[in-house]
C-alpha cells in the first residue's frame, strides 16, 4: 500500500514545522513537540525538537529560562 498521507499534518504548518529549537539552537529542524516552561502561574509552552524532548525526559538537558 502507498503512503500518500504520511506527514500530512506538518505540511499545513508554517515552514512545514521547521525552525530553530530553543534548547539546542539547532536550525532548520522539525520543532513539533510542546514543552511547558516556567513555574506556578507563569507557565508557557514552547516547541522543541525530538532529540531535546527525549533528553529532557531522561534528565540529560534542562529547559532554558526565559
Amino acid at each position: 500500500m502507498s503512503k500518500a498521507h504520511r506527514g500530512k499534518g506538518i505540511r499545513e504548518l508554517a515552514s512545514r514545522g521547521r525552525g530553530v529549537c530553543p534548547v539546542c539552537s539547532r536550525e532548520n529542524t522539525k520543532v513539533l513537540y510542546e514543552q511547558e516552561v516556567g513555574e506556578g502561574d507563569t507557565k508557557t509552552k514552547i516547541k522543541i525538537c525530538k532529540t531535546c524532548k527525549a533528553a529532557l525526559k531522561h534528565g540529560k538537558k534542562t529547559v532554558p529560562t526565559a
